[in-house]
């Protein structure tokens, strides 16, 4: 069985067992590894300063007409919640009690002169000075840190040998740190004192005719298995421990694993974890060596919302059945099912009761229009839903396909 083969037998099973697919399902899949989770920030935000707004909304249920909206509701300001229903990609801030879209990114193709090609991502951040999300520098990365006022940066070749740290109320590069190693991601820890930077020894983005990969049966460039470990940056300091991590996939899964496989926070800071060959989550402390999978994290895997912050309920994975667009909300501790959500994919934690994730457009979320989706907010117990941005395409990899970047609001 080969990869492309390994790939429609584990979609068929899926949709065999949930009907709708579950959101983003290609993405997650195959270009789902340039992305890393988004619950690690929350744990430590609270709210800051005012927020700008043009008018004022009560939260309503997701309808299911076109992007136009009516006047009234083009924005949604209502206590702590900014959101743009009428925005994809957003241009004004979009954020939610602790929570708030930090940056966005999109990705396209760079075709190279022997057939090769690279995933490149063009940035968006947010500029609290203007309230509104403008292009950044030729970045490969972003993260920002809680408080929305510094991000973390890779230039544009990876891997990078250097992390440029940027003050996003003037968008100038306000120190480097040199590293030892070359990095292919650089994320903050969630008290904002620390990056873990995910070791490569070459650009994890760059996909190759030598590992291919087979798509609706013809063979594409498929992602090359390059990463080495992880590291731990001190951010005021500069000092770096590092910790090699590398190992062979068996072919059969070299699209699922080694591609761009970032190791990402735990949603606490104390444990760095990540899929390796294996197909597997594994977790390490933060002298690299390895751990049980932690109590807390029990019932979560690396593509969910996680622990909210006061860790007593966590963001799981889609469980919509039949007509029924929703998530569950389980216990972190041992993954028992306590309720859903009306949304396909949850993302990250606006506070202990609130989560911000994609939901699809309810008259077209069948087949190939699963991917016309929006950020909204859902809570826990609740099946109301607000809307935070429009929608994207109704594609898994169009131009205006946009991934948001969240960050804690203080």
């Amino acid at each position: 069985m080969n990869v492309d083969q390994l790939l429609r037998a584990s979609l068929k099973e899926q949709a065999d067992e949930v009907e709708p697919a579950s959101a983003d399902l290609a993405d997650r899949v195959l270009a789902g590894r340039a992305r890393r989770r988004t619950r690690r920030l929350a744990s430590t935000a609270v709210a800051v300063a005012a927020l700008t707004a043009a008018a004022v909304t009560v939260p309503r249920a997701l309808d299911s007409g076109s992007d136009a909206q009516s006047p009234a509701a083009r924005s949604v300001t209502a206590h702590d919640v900014t959101g743009h229903p009428d925005q994809s990609p957003p241009r004004e801030l979009i954020a939610a009690g602790d929570t708030a879209v930090a940056a966005w990114f999109t990705t396209d193709w760079e075709e190279q002169p022997n057939g090769d090609r690279d995933q490149v991502r063009s940035y968006h951040l947010y500029d609290a000075g203007t309230g509104r999300y403008t292009p950044a520098a030729d970045w490969s990365y972003v993260s920002v840190a809680p408080g929305l006022r510094t991000a973390a940066v890779l230039e544009r070749d990876l891997p990078a040998r250097r992390i440029g740290l940027v003050d996003l109320r003037t968008g100038e590069v306000t120190r480097w740190i040199a590293v030892d190693r070359p990095v292919g991601s650089a994320e903050f820890s969630p008290d904002g004192k620390k990056l873990l930077v995910t070791t490569y020894d070459r650009n994890p983005d760059h996909y190759s005719q030598d590992t291919p990969l087979g798509v609706d049966g013809k063979d594409e460039p498929g992602p090359d298995a390059s990463r080495t470990g992880f590291g731990l940056v001190d951010v005021a300091s500069g000092a770096a421990s590092w910790h090699t991590k590398k190992e062979k996939a068996d072919p059969l899964y070299q699209a699922f694993a080694l591609g761009r496989s970032d190791f990402v926070w735990s949603h606490d800071g104390k444990w760095v974890f990540g899929q390796l060959a294996d197909m597997k989550t594994h977790f390490f402390d933060l002298d690299g060596a390895s751990v049980p999978r932690p109590a807390s994290e029990q019932g979560t895997e690396v593509y969910t919302a996680g622990p909210a912050p006061d860790g007593k309920r966590a963001g799981g994975d889609f469980a919509g059945r039949g007509k029924e667009i929703s998530s569950w909300i389980v216990d972190p501790g041992t993954g028992r099912k306590l309720g859903t959500v009306p949304a396909q994919q949850l993302l990250t934690w606006a506070d202990n009761d609130r989560l911000i994730g994609w939901s699809c457009d309810p008259a077209a979320c069948r087949g190939k229009n699963e991917f016309r989706n929006r950020l909204v907010l859902v809570e826990t117990g609740k099946k109301t839903v607000t809307p935070l941005s429009g929608f994207r395409p109704a594609s898994a990899d169009g131009p205006r396909r946009w991934t948001p970047v969240f960050a804690g609001r203080r």
